[in-house]
């Protein structure tokens, strides 16, 4: 059984869900993971699904964490994160971290979430050293193992972070917006999708399963552009 780390934030978009067909499976999958990655799990009620796809076999398995109750204000550092590309401190593990994830400030025109910010808090005694872009999949509550993996498109350079215990580290995930009222409409012509939860990989620092205080993750075309983990909160 895979550990599972869930986090939470931001307010609710004004978006598509799943049919009530994908919304049979979806309580299906919200019971407890398998031993290993399972069938994708459609989001919730909308039009469709999107499709599903299961877990890349040898993904780092995802871990519990708690809800978040706001977002981090966009400035300098903190003192508890500092880039550096000779950082001493070891890699940071699955049980050093928990994440969390708001709507981005800054974020495309539409109706759908947009755009949110995983931050990334070392919860254990000692500094440790995160760096790299995520993978991104859309997944049901509880369900991290039953998931839809998402194309990831990389922006800007990845760079060593050091986090001292209790620090902070951020990424920063732009969707393909979801436009107009309702059920709303992608551009492509394809259906929205929402999903309830994210799981966002992260290099040799396992799976985190995250969810918004208020709202789905809704989206278009399955796609999402990933910023590497950043010593600063990006708006």
């Amino acid at each position: 059984m895979q550990d599972v780390q869930h986090g939470t934030k931001t307010r609710r978009a004004a978006v598509a869900v799943v049919s009530a067909a994908t919304a049979a499976l979806l309580v299906t999958a919200c019971g407890p993971g398998g031993d290993g990655p399972g069938p994708a799990a459609a989001p919730t009620a909308a039009p469709t699904a999107a499709a599903t796809a299961p877990t890349a076999p040898g993904a780092p398995a995802p871990t519990k964490g708690g809800p978040a109750t706001g977002g981090p204000a966009t400035g300098a550092a903190p003192a508890g994160a500092s880039p550096s590309a000779g950082a001493t401190a070891p890699a940071c593990g699955i049980g050093d971290l928990k994440a969390d994830a708001h709507q981005a400030a800054q974020r495309p025109a539409g109706t759908g979430v947009g755009a949110v910010v995983v931050a990334f808090t070392d919860t254990s005694a000692h500094p440790c050293t995160l760096q790299g872009f995520p993978t991104v999949a859309g997944a049901a509550n509880g369900s991290p193992d039953r998931n839809a993996p998402l194309a990831v498109t990389h922006t800007g350079a990845a760079a060593p972070v050091r986090l001292a215990p209790g620090g902070k580290a951020w990424l920063k995930l732009t969707f393909v917006q979801v436009q107009g009222e309702g059920d709303g409409s992608c551009v492509s012509g394809a259906t929205p999708v929402a999903y309830p939860t994210l799981v966002v990989g992260l290099p040799g620092a396992g799976a985190h399963q995250v969810a918004l205080a208020d709202g789905l993750f809704a989206e278009c075309d399955n796609k999402v552009t990933a910023t590497a983990v950043l010593a600063t909160s990006p708006s």
